[in-house]
């Protein structure tokens, strides 16, 4: 499977394509993509219910990789296909596709690192964060084609 297919994802995260999100040429502008790549991310990872970080830490973000793959235009509602790829040490790798009309518009890989709050470093996963990151593992392996 790759990130530009639906059946690669389990957690979606609905948006919606407005207006002042044009640019010049009339379709979605660029910036927009990585908004609702983070719109994704963050509906994954951060349940109030449920922390995935464990207090006194933050997840921070060291890498994010967008491939831009077909025009969005105004009008209409996006999804954000979300999962976890690789678990690391201190880290995590996210994959994601922005999807409008059944079309895969744009895909994202990103990395985003367990910092610890007062001495700003990275700290490792705990055994339960690494647990509910497993529950969020991508269905089969992805690669990013």
């Amino acid at each position: 499977m790759t990130l530009t297919e639906r059946a690669s994802f389990s957690h979606w995260t609905a948006e919606i394509a407005r207006y002042g999100d044009t640019d010049r040429q009339g379709h979605i502008n660029n910036a927009i993509f990585a908004t609702f790549l983070e719109s994704g991310r963050v509906d994954l990872l951060f349940d109030p219910e449920k922390p995935l970080a464990p207090d006194g830490c933050s997840f921070v973000i060291v890498r994010l990789l967008i491939e831009f793959r077909a025009e969005m235009h105004w009008r209409g509602p996006v999804e954000i296909g979300t999962a976890v790829l690789g678990i690391g040490r201190s880290s995590f790798r996210v994959g994601q596709g922005i999807f409008q009309d059944g079309q895969c518009t744009a895909t994202g890989e990103s990395v985003l690192v367990l910092m610890d709050d007062n001495t700003r470093r990275s700290t490792p996963l705990p055994e339960q964060t690494r647990a509910r990151l497993q529950e969020m593992i991508a269905p089969d392996r992805i690669s990013p084609r």
